[in-house]
């Protein structure tokens, strides 16, 4: 049924009910006149409907913003396979829960082959040239041979200890333990979190060289989000950096998280005329990538909002109304946009109607009689 022709049917049915002839005994036939205005109802006995005058509340206006989580780059990692080569154990799936230092995967690599070798040839002449400088010494020191020979013996000794240096942070590197040599390098998460990308499988290259790329995964932290929420365009102006925010989860009614603005998109959707809005939230754990959630902002200024009998709000289709006299015998309905509970008998309302304006009190009630009567 039509909402309007739902609203008439029923002032018209409880204006039936309620209202008597004392002349003859039987009940009157209230008349519903329609107007052509659909928001609009003329009744012979406006009575019936007593209107209240609404009260006045200091409060802060709020913007709700829809919005979706998501991780805060700063605290995301990638897992970085230094090593080219071929997968050959994957131990972790996008989602999974993972801590710093654990093992994600294998990848067998010559990488990992050639600097072994390079840190054995490195070693080995090291050792020589060590021996070759202790010899030197002593043939200098008995005249056989200038001191020239010395300091060459002695630069080719440092040189060789360079290069067995380096050597062995190349094997460290590739997370090569030099007393267990092996070809198969283990890639571990740099930090503890949760993995929210894979960009490998088994038996897939990786590595820089090979799969063009070294980010095999992405870790991120979600001790800390962010929800990104779409705001008009017109709304923008009630924004400020470092404003808090109310975040409502669905999956969660009961629970209210609070965080603050970190950023206000510079750009437009030229489309649908909204920005970006960023809020950075502590996560206690309930916060999941992808969530949805309401976003309520608050502005500094206090504003007079009017505060009617939570009866008087008429809840349809998501959406809320309230009737106002419009003069002689009809109502106009307004939509309204309500706010908090006050009392649990009062509600506040944040736009549509003003303060000490006149509102039918029993919309609720009228509601209620014409469902007992179908």
């Amino acid at each position: 049924m039509n909402n309007s022709l739902y609203l008439i049917a029923c002032l018209s049915l409880t204006a039936c009910e309620k209202k008597f002839n004392p002349t003859d005994g039987a009940p009157q036939k209230p008349q519903v006149v329609e107007t052509g205005d659909m928001s609009l109802v003329t009744v012979d006995q406006p009575n019936l409907f007593p209107l209240v005058t609404t009260e006045k509340i200091d409060a802060p206006d709020e913007l709700v913003a829809t919005g979706a989580v998501n991780p805060d780059v700063s605290m995301e990692q990638p897992v970085i396979s230094l090593a080219n080569g071929r997968v050959v154990d994957i131990l972790a799936r996008i989602g999974d829960q993972v801590r710093k230092g654990q093992l994600l995967l294998r990848v067998q690599s010559p990488d990992a082959t050639a600097a072994f070798d390079t840190y054995i040839k490195a070693d080995a002449d090291e050792v020589f040239a060590r021996k070759t400088l202790v010899r030197t010494q002593d043939l200098y020191l008995h005249g056989a041979l200038p001191l020239s020979a010395v300091e060459q013996a002695e630069d080719t000794e440092n040189d060789a200890k360079a290069d067995l240096v380096a050597s062995e942070d190349q094997l460290k590197t590739l997370g090569i333990d030099k007393a267990h040599p092996s070809s198969i390098v283990d890639v571990k998460s740099p930090i503890s979190g949760v993995i929210v990308a894979q960009n490998v499988t088994n038996a897939a290259a990786t590595g820089v060289s090979y799969a063009g790329n070294t980010g095999a995964f992405t870790v991120a932290d979600l001790s800390h989000i962010w929800v990104i929420c779409d705001v008009f365009e017109n709304d923008i102006h009630k924004l400020a950096i470092g404003q808090e925010a109310k975040i409502s989860l669905a999956a969660y009614p009961e629970k209210v998280l609070t965080g603050r603005i970190s950023e206000v998109d510079a750009l437009l959707d030229p489309n649908i005329r909204t920005a970006k809005v960023r809020i950075e939230v502590p996560n206690p754990g309930l916060l999941r990538l992808g969530m949805f959630v309401n976003a309520t902002f608050y502005s500094k200024e206090q504003k007079a909002h009017p505060v009617v009998p939570a009866s008087a709000v008429l809840h349809l289709h998501d959406r809320e109304w309230v009737f106002i006299p419009n003069g002689g015998n009809s109502f106009k309905r307004v939509e309204v946009r309500g706010g908090r509970m006050l009392d649990h008998t009062r509600q506040e309302i944040l736009s549509g109607i003003n303060p000490e304006q006149q509102v039918v009190s029993n919309v609720l009630q009228l509601e209620a009689t014409l469902e007992a009567k179908q």
